[in-house]
């Protein structure tokens, strides 16, 4: 794979030269039943049967502190500044420890959901979006963000339809203004739909109509990226 210039958000890990990057870093973002895992799943298998390595990442997924953030979650407890912090150390040692070595190696690294989840929940939450921004400035910038973009109402009854419950934390319950989960979960998920457009109009990523079957989502999908794959191999 000819590799194309990797770039950080910002000042980047200390000692990583971005040109000896030669994977791609594509990133599936969306909500709780937006599709992301069965996407990420589908890509995975179309891309390793076309003779590509893949490695994969995702929220708490750190060796270093995915069980001590859920446990922490469990209780309900954690206000905003702290959670955004535990996901920031959660990203930064899958960034070191992951995505780093899997692109050094020449890897496709499929994030189920990237920094831009993490920060659209701060800024949800009211934190400061440029705070939030120097946090994750270590980032790399993604080969490709495709955003798959479901009508809350729509996630809601996907949930329900697999016999899950909503969660705590995806209703925004602890910023809630109502004991309504249900009418909690549609408020946030608006909010995060709003949030996600506006850094949409930074970020430049591609927004993907989710509300359509798996096989015709995964098959854009799937177009997209090897437009991503046929330019780096020219």
């Amino acid at each position: 794979m000819t590799p194309t210039q990797k770039r950080f958000f910002g000042t980047g890990l200390p000692g990583v030269d971005p040109a000896t990057l030669r994977g791609k870093l594509i990133v599936i973002e969306g909500s709780d039943g937006s599709g992301r895992t069965t996407h990420i799943n589908l890509l995975r298998d179309w891309l390793e049967r076309s003779g590509y390595a893949t490695a994969e990442v995702g929220l708490k997924r750190s060796m270093l502190v995915s069980e001590e953030l859920e446990q922490a979650k469990q209780g309900n407890i954690l206000g905003p500044l702290t959670l955004t912090l535990f996901y920031a150390t959660d990203f930064a040692d899958q960034l070191e420890n992951k995505i780093i070595p899997a692109l050094r190696s020449s890897f496709i690294v499929l994030a189920d959901r990237y920094i831009y989840t993490m920060m659209a929940r701060a800024i949800v939450r009211k934190l400061d979006p440029e705070w939030v921004k120097t946090i994750y400035n270590i980032a790399l910038i993604p080969d490709a963000v495709f955003y798959l973009e479901v009508p809350p109402r729509v996630l809601a009854e996907r949930i329900y339809r697999k016999g899950q419950l909503l969660d705590y934390w995806e209703s925004g319950m602890d910023v809630a203004h109502t004991g309504d989960m249900y009418a909690s979960f549609i408020r946030y998920q608006r909010q995060m739909v709003t949030e996600f457009k506006t850094m949409q109009k930074t970020y430049g990523f591609d927004v993907v109509n989710g509300n359509r079957s798996p096989r015709l989502v995964n098959k854009d999908l799937q177009a997209k990226i090897q437009g991503i794959l046929s330019v780096a191999q020219d």
